[in-house]
């Protein structure tokens, strides 16, 4: 478990869940939802069988020890790469999309599997990046722990009952530069690949992004920086019929991802989405960010992938 920066508590979470952890000492976490959720479930069940987050570094030295204590990892590491060698696969558990590729190439480059925290990539030449290496064979995903989100079960298993989707609506906090991905994954899932264009509006405080899908449905998106009571409020509507829920339970939703991880470096499962679904909606997050520095034109996502080497 690689990497901590302020504002993104993964590593005492996603631990936790592989490993159980240490009531008192998650109490000490610096973010309150973490032990609120873990502590929600039966204690006996937070772990993943089988297997274990074994090394943890931080950016800030002095933290490493507290995850540790708190997450039951057992070794606590000097520098990043010095795990190589040592476990199966690493997780780069920190949102800033702009260094991935520099926190994960040495273990890219080493050959073992990488979990990369959302957003994967937010310039065209990181991403060029990860689409390199993963023509050549590396074992690379990300994703929005959203992606698998409970509340989305029924939506996903019924799309039909929608009729024609017109609109959907995700609220999302902090930045559109990592937090947009929160809102652009689930509405990914229902509509599937094909969003032609982004326009992204930004004000003091929010930004909405605007999103047109081929199939003629639209998505609003707003990013408010400071709006954690609003985070995860999903509007589905269509012809048929029309949905308002919330995507609340993070520790399922995590807890999917992490095992759909371990199932996918166990060997147990191919790449558990299509990478290039992860490569669209990187796309649609930096055809955001090229619209809020040109003025918040449209920008379609044509312009982005016609930059990439697919």
């Amino acid at each position: 478990m690689l990497g901590m920066i302020a504002g993104n508590g993964h590593p005492y979470s996603w631990s936790a869940i592989v490993n159980g952890y240490d009531p008192e000492a998650m109490a000490k976490c610096p973010y309150a939802g973490i032990p609120h959720y873990l502590g929600a479930q039966p204690f006996a069940s937070v772990s993943v069988p089988g297997a274990q987050v074994t090394q943890i570094w931080t950016d800030n030295p002095a933290e490493a020890p507290l995850v540790a204590a708190a997450s039951l990892i057992p070794h606590v590491a000097t520098r990043p790469q010095d795990v190589i060698g040592t476990v199966d696969a690493v997780l780069i558990a920190v949102d800033d999309g702009f260094d991935h590729v520099r926190r994960a190439r040495p273990f890219v480059e080493a050959g073992l599997p990488v979990f990369v925290d959302k957003p994967l990539a937010t310039s065209i030449e990181d991403l060029q990046t990860f689409i390199d290496w993963k023509k050549a064979g590396a074992r690379i995903l990300s994703s929005s722990g959203l992606r698998y989100s409970p509340e989305l079960d029924p939506v996903l298993a019924d799309p039909a009952s929608f009729g024609e989707i017109r609109w959907i609506s995700g609220v999302t906090t902090k930045a559109w530069d990592n937090y947009g991905i929160h809102m652009v994954e689930p509405a990914f899932r229902i509509l599937g690949p094909g969003f032609v264009s982004v326009r992204l509006d930004g004000r003091p405080g929010l930004e909405v992004a605007h999103l047109v899908h081929r199939s003629g449905a639209q998505v609003t998106i707003p990013t408010i920086y400071d709006g954690g009571p609003g985070f995860g409020l999903v509007q589905i509507c269509g012809t048929a019929k029309s949905v308002a829920f919330r995507l609340a339970d993070t520790y399922t939703a995590f807890r999917r991802q992490i095992v759909g991880f371990i199932d996918y470096v166990r060997g147990a499962a191919p790449d558990p989405y299509p990478f290039a679904e992860t490569v669209e909606m990187m796309a649609v997050l930096i055809a955001g960010l090229r619209s809020r520095a040109e003025g918040c034109r449209r920008v379609d996502i044509s312009e982005i992938q016609s930059s990439l080497n697919l």
